[in-house]
């Protein structure tokens, strides 16, 4: 499988690191030469300097036919537009987003893009240390899924979302 990751970042780095191990094709972009360092010394896959939110970069980077595209900048309108560009204009089927701002997260996955919020999974995870229960969906994707084709009838588009809190099991 063809991922592309946006942000070199310890997660994008790590993941990359880890795809590539798995047998994936990674390619990962960062607007700094020094984020990849970041890389294990026998990543496998391609390091591009470049811009995740630029049509050209992503080109280059083989977004077209890529199976999985991560946004994973540490900036969240940044990792929006580089999802969005992902799955609307290469129509990769896989897009996930990470989001810093939880009212952001549900937003943009009650848009049609799949994030993982980071804000909800910290306090998720402190909290469950502490020994509070898990909370529901906070350490899953929030995935974006199609409504019914009956909501269509009632008069809405036929590609109005509705957010699966579930991470799609």
């Amino acid at each position: 499988m063809r991922t592309i990751i946006v942000g070199c970042g310890r997660v994008g780095a790590g993941l990359a690191t880890q795809l590539a191990d798995d047998g994936h094709e990674v390619v990962i972009l960062d607007q700094s030469n020094e984020a990849f360092r970041r890389l294990s010394p026998s990543f496998p896959g391609q390091a591009l300097r470049g811009d995740g939110t630029d049509e050209s970069v992503l080109r280059r980077a083989g977004a077209e036919g890529a199976d999985w595209f991560l946004a994973l900048t540490n900036g969240d309108n940044r990792n929006i537009l580089a999802a969005q560009l992902a799955a609307k204009t290469f129509s990769i089927p896989h897009v996930v987003c990470k989001i810093n701002d939880p009212v952001r997260a549900q937003a943009y996955a009650t848009l049609g893009v799949n994030t993982v919020d980071r804000t909800m999974m910290m306090i998720d995870s402190i909290g469950r240390f502490m020994g509070r229960p898990a909370m529901p969906g906070a350490t899953n994707v929030t995935r974006a899924v199609p409504r019914p084709a009956s909501v269509a009838d009632a008069g809405h588009m036929p590609n109005d979302l509705a957010v699966d809190r579930t991470g799609g099991r």
